[in-house]
């Protein structure tokens, strides 16, 4: 469905079955996508064509063009049966009401008007007098999905209104945030050759053909961000109650910063939330595209503002930036760019909220206290050192191919990584982060561990991995793929595993045989699991958890150095350590039979361990 003639799909296999704008109804019962597609290009390139121009040869038997002047319009049984309509005459603006609730997979705006409101809203609080009569509610829209080609085709509590029902949308700023990204290249990309053009390397005529060429790549390197946008906020979707906890407290903070004004943006109230939590419900899709873009908004002010946008190493992301004829043609005239220290601060917000959400930074933030500057020089090392853009070009490469949902399975086991990684970096090296170095002495070992990965492994940890990757694989994935993405959660403890070697792929193959046979002796894999489906009500309680987790971690490490420095199997050290050893496993035995896991347990786990380090 569509509901202006500037909305139209390049999509061969789309079927449009009805279009209003401010003159005509269009319907058409059983269209031939290919035939009304190559119709609707030749209207969009006809100068100040409307639908009455379409060829009534090509509408499907009982189709029309209506004239919304009339007063009356006779329906025929094909339009009847389509939008299941009784009667045999309908007046125009009742015939665009039914179109906007019709049981159809797209409802797409791409004109002037807001069409559905909440219905909690009056009519004046949509803003649009001109269609108040046509205006419905969110929850009577029956569109499985919608698309806002057009600014304010909705007001946002419809959208929120509408996402409750189970329909599917972003907002029109997300939707139509390719053109805001267009703008910002344009300017960019002008600025960057107009100093070329001044110092005499580039003719005005060389230049305009040079732009001319690159149409479509900037294009792609524009849809490239709004897709990953977009993921973003279905990743979040996904993660649905959980991530709550996180975007309430970076409503908070965003909020005493007077950055954010929850009734102006239409978020949730505390009792709204308060009400979400207990009910495990989530944010909306709409909400959440709320919160992504504050979150990129705040960000980039802090990035902006510190000594970020200076790293060298940031170098790489200001030219991936541009299309590939100006990075080979003139990479010193890049480096020079005047709004260098405005581009790397937008590429790097985008990369770090685009791949793990809007509220990783404010999490890091309050977990250690480090500043944004030093979370995105960790974030940016964890990045490149796991070569994770392969990885994800790996999973993008699948779209149509695989289930969303295992994609969607992949991406959240690299955020879980990124997460722990970046964590690791924060707090083991010294501030500013050099990234550089941090790179040369992580990444040659991180590799080595990956190639060493699954035969390092325990058998139990194997035997996990292995059906991971036969899980996904028999999902879609290609089985390269599917390995990669399986020995994700081992490399959980890869950043202490290059410490235990010092750094050497040499010594790699043996810290990792130790640090996870350590683990796998005392169960950590499962604690850790354990620690993190606890059912946490409070904030307090979550930060227990997270201490927790930590504190797992920490001990592992400590262990398998112990282990390393003795020249001992695992095996051997633990068995050394006697009693201590053999309580610390009938604790972990116990815990595991009890069923459910909680802080109390954990804690006495945790002592046991440290018994183990000190015994």
């Amino acid at each position: 469905m569509d509901h202006s003639e500037g909305g139209r799909s390049l999509s061969p296999h789309i079927k449009l079955l009805g279009a209003f704008n401010h003159l005509h109804i269009f319907i058409d019962p059983t269209p031939d996508p290919a035939a009304s597609l190559a119709e609707r290009q030749r209207l969009f390139a006809l100068p100040r064509s409307s639908w009455s121009d379409y060829d009534a040869k090509l509408i499907s038997k009982g189709g029309a063009v209506f004239d919304r002047k009339a007063k009356s319009l006779k329906l025929t049984p094909e339009i009847q049966g389509l939008f299941d309509i009784k009667q045999d005459a309908i007046a125009p603006n009742d015939l665009i009401r039914i179109l906007l609730k019709a049981q159809v997979e797209l409802l797409f705006f791409g004109g002037i008007g807001t069409y559905i409101k909440a219905a909690t809203e009056v009519q004046a609080e949509a803003g649009d007098r001109a269609n108040d009569v046509l205006r419905i509610d969110g929850h009577e829209v029956r569109a499985k999905v919608i698309g806002e080609g057009a600014n304010l085709g909705m007001t946002q509590l419809g959208r929120i209104e509408y996402a409750k029902t189970g329909g599917r949308l972003n907002t029109d700023a997300v939707d139509n945030s390719a053109g805001v990204d267009a703008s910002d290249h344009e300017v960019n990309i002008k600025i960057l050759t107009g100093a070329v053009v001044a110092e005499g390397d580039l003719t005005l005529k060389q230049r305009d053909s040079m732009l001319t060429q690159m149409t479509d790549e900037l294009a792609g390197l524009i849809l490239r961000d709004n897709y990953l946008q977009t993921q973003a906020i279905s990743v979040m979707a996904a993660q649905g109650a959980s991530l709550l906890d996180s975007q309430v407290r970076l409503i908070h903070d965003l909020e005493k910063a007077g950055k954010l004004n929850r009734e102006v943006e239409k978020l949730p109230n505390d009792a709204a939330l308060a009400l979400l939590a207990t009910s495990g419900k989530g944010l909306t899709r709409p909400e959440l595209s709320v919160l992504l873009a504050y979150g990129k908004m705040t960000l980039y002010e802090t990035l902006l503002e510190s000594n970020l946008p200076d790293e060298a190493f940031l170098g790489e992301d200001l030219h991936r930036y541009f299309p590939a004829a100006l990075r080979e043609r003139f990479p010193q005239a890049i480096d020079k760019h005047r709004l260098r220290r405005e581009i790397i601060a937008t590429v790097a917000t985008n990369s770090m909220v685009n791949r793990v959400g809007p509220t990783f930074v404010n999490d890091l933030r309050n977990r250690t206290g480090c500043a944004e500057g030093d979370i995105a020089r960790a974030y940016t090392v964890t990045r490149d050192a796991f070569a994770l853009r392969d990885l994800w070009a790996g999973i993008e490469a699948l779209d149509a191919k695989v289930p969303a949902s295992l994609q969607t399975a992949m991406i959240l086991e690299s955020g879980k990584l990124v997460e722990r990684a970046t964590l690791w970096f924060v707090q083991n090296r010294s501030h500013p982060i050099d990234v550089a170095a941090a790179m040369t002495s992580t990444a040659p070992a991180i590799a080595a561990l990956k190639a060493s990965l699954p035969e390092a492994l325990p058998p139990a940890a194997r035997a996990r991995f292995d059906a991971t990757v036969a899980a996904y694989a028999k999902d879609g994935a290609p089985i390269d793929l599917a390995s990669e993405a399986a020995k994700l959660p081992a490399l959980a403890g890869a950043t202490d595993i290059v410490k235990l070697a010092d750094g050497d792929a040499g010594k790699i193959a043996k810290a990792a045989e130790v640090y996870y046979a350590v683990g796998d002796r005392l169960s950590l894999d499962w604690l850790r699991l354990s620690a993190q489906g606890i059912a946490a009500s409070t904030s307090w309680q979550k930060q227990a958890v997270a201490a927790i987790v930590d504190e797992l971690f920490a001990f592992q490490a400590e262990l398998a150095a112990r282990v390393l420095t003795s020249g001992q199997k695992a095996d051997e050290w633990l068995a050394a350590r006697g009693p201590v050893f053999l309580r610390a496993q009938q604790i972990l035995g116990e815990m595991q039979t009890a069923g459910a896991v909680d802080l109390a347990m954990l804690a006495v786990a945790n002592r046991q361990l440290r018994a183990l380090i000190t015994a």
